[in-house]
């Protein structure tokens, strides 16, 4: 049996937060249709600018979270993840490159507050 190298695959796109009443935590896009080897970008725009830390987090279905990232300062690459901040912005980007079918899941953003 031959492996279509076209195949696409979801990528869903919630959001998490360690909030306080006053932070508001974004993410887009909501989901995501990716096929396979493209790359894609999820964003997380948050409200408070003190907030100490974003987390990024992938759940695969019937699983727990597993962390991904904690960026404080800078950004941090993992293979083909890449994430980074921008303090001025209030905006974390996640960035997965090379699409494969086990990036498939729901992508969560938490927000530390100060």
């Amino acid at each position: 049996m031959e492996k279509s190298l076209g195949a696409s695959f979801l990528i869903f796109c919630l959001h998490l937060g360690w909030v306080s009443c006053q932070q508001k935590v974004e993410q887009s896009p909501p989901t995501q249709t990716v096929q396979e080897g493209e790359n894609t970008t999820f964003s997380c725009h948050y409200s408070d600018s003190g907030s100490r830390a974003v987390q990024w987090f992938k759940q695969d279905p019937g699983k727990g979270l597993i962390s991904l990232f904690y960026i404080a300062s800078e950004g941090k690459q993992k293979g083909r993840l890449r994430s980074t901040i921008n303090r001025k912005e209030l905006l974390s980007s996640l960035y997965i490159t090379d699409s494969q079918p086990e990036d498939s899941g729901i992508y969560l953003c938490a927000v530390e507050p100060q």
